[in-house]
């Protein structure tokens, strides 16, 4: 995949390129990630990429020219542009994958008040990050192009992509380090039962009452099954059920003391 940004500040995007996940993505080529500076596209003898709002108005506007003539230069066969807009639709983990499977991404990040209107005739889509307002686009173009550079075969173990929060509008579930006992905070016994079946069954009960109580409307979406059904009905109870009773008393000896 080839991601380029079109930008008036590419020295934001240094410490992206450079760190973690993102950083061995690049290095190990199952992403291109390349930005573009706008000002190196004026034509203006100052190099000058904005101009006060025909008609008046607060702030400064981006220019047409520059955008434009930078997108051109950027562009390659199937590639796919996006202005980071507040007009745009939502940004999601449902986009994210359907981003990730676009071979070439263009993201042109606005600045100032805003930009040239006639530069939305060069773009396929907005996206937005949330209903605020930023001073520009780039931080939107580092979300989204993380959250899709993840997406990208071999980028992260596929089995990690699998319980991620989201990925079925399910909320991920609780997960715990060592030590057992912290400040009087414990780790839940099961996790110590040797029981994966037990495990994965209580895991699955805490995601869907982390969803519910966090996110009620994702919950809303969520296609249960009959053992969520159950599930939920021990949670109603508030007892522990036979299953995990069982699972307890038969990994007695891998459990913590207290």
């Amino acid at each position: 995949m080839k991601i380029k940004v079109l930008t008036l500040f590419p020295e934001m995007f240094t410490g992206f390129k450079n760190n973690s996940i993102i950083k061995r993505a690049i290095l190990q080529n199952y992403v291109s990630f390349e930005t573009v500076d706008i000002r190196s596209f004026s034509t203006d003898k100052h190099q000058r990429v904005d101009s006060p709002p025909i008609g008046g108005g607060a702030g400064l506007i981006m220019k047409t020219q520059p955008i434009v003539d930078a997108l051109t230069a950027s562009k390659e066969k199937g590639s796919h542009v996006i202005l980071l807009s507040t007009r745009g639709k939502i940004f999601n983990q449902k986009k994210a994958k359907k981003l990730a499977s676009k071979k070439n991404l263009i993201f042109i990040c606005g600045h100032y008040e805003g930009i040239d209107e006639r530069i939305l005739h060069y773009v396929d889509e907005m996206i937005s990050l949330g209903d605020y307002v930023l001073t520009g686009g780039e931080l939107g173009a580092m979300v989204i192009s993380d959250a899709i550079i993840r997406l990208q075969e071999g980028v992260i173990t596929p089995s990690s992509l699998i319980e991620e929060s989201f990925v079925s509008d399910l909320l991920e579930y609780p997960q715990y380090t060592e030590p057992y006992n912290y400040d009087g905070y414990e780790v839940p016994d099961i996790l110590y039962s040797g029981n994966h079946q037990a495990i994965e069954m209580w895991r699955r009960k805490q995601a869907l009452l982390i969803t519910k109580t966090h996110r009620p409307d994702l919950f809303k979406k969520l296609k249960l099954s009959k053992e969520d059904l159950l599930l939920l009905k021990e949670l109603e109870n508030e007892k522990m059920p036979a299953w995990e009773k069982k699972a307890l008393e038969k990994g007695h000896k891998f459990i913590k003391k207290k």
